[in-house]
């Protein structure tokens, strides 16, 4: 049962995700109601329950914006997977510091791109300028959007798709 369920806020906002059996409990403490039934239904030796996709709170949650966090794995699906020099997709990929870490370069969404490893080697511990490279695109800070931080989803659960928009 660890299929994901959406998560909305009391005013329609997706705000996590959970698993079948957590989303379930939810509705049956009356926590939370169901938005979609997109999965069937549960059977119990008494009851039957539908299998909820999306679910709603029935109370307000306050959240601070949510910020992406500096991983490998979220750099490389800011990047598309794409080395940011040569524009080659997939591969063996690398993460590399614009300005290099010996230079005074930070660990910072604006200073580190996806590059694969050939491009990382010819770069070396040099600047762009130096090594005479070019970015393909600037690297910034991916979008705290509910279509970006939950959009890994989307590909599996395209029914959540709707609920994601405009947040």
């Amino acid at each position: 049962m660890s299929v994901s369920v959406l998560v909305l806020n009391a005013n329609f906002e997706p705000i996590n995700v959970c698993d079948m059996r957590r989303a379930l409990g939810m509705i049956l403490t009356d926590k939370a109601t169901l938005v979609l039934n997109g999965r069937g239904e549960i059977h119990t030796s008494r009851k039957t329950y539908p299998a909820p996709s999306v679910i709603r709170l029935q109370y307000m949650v306050h959240r601070p914006r949510i910020r992406i966090k500096l991983t490998r794995r979220e750099i490389f699906r800011r990047d598309n997977h794409t080395c940011q020099y040569c524009g080659k997709n997939g591969g063996i990929l690398t993460v590399d510091h614009v300005i290099p870490r010996h230079l005074g370069g930070q660990h910072v969404w604006t200073n580190v791109v996806t590059a694969c490893s050939t491009c990382n080697h010819r770069k070396g511990g040099r600047t762009t300028e130096e090594a005479d490279m070019r970015l393909l695109r600037q690297p910034k800070e991916p979008p705290s959007s509910a279509s970006y931080v939950f959009g890994r989803h989307v590909k599996e659960f395209s029914e959540w798709q709707p609920f994601l928009e405009g947040w």
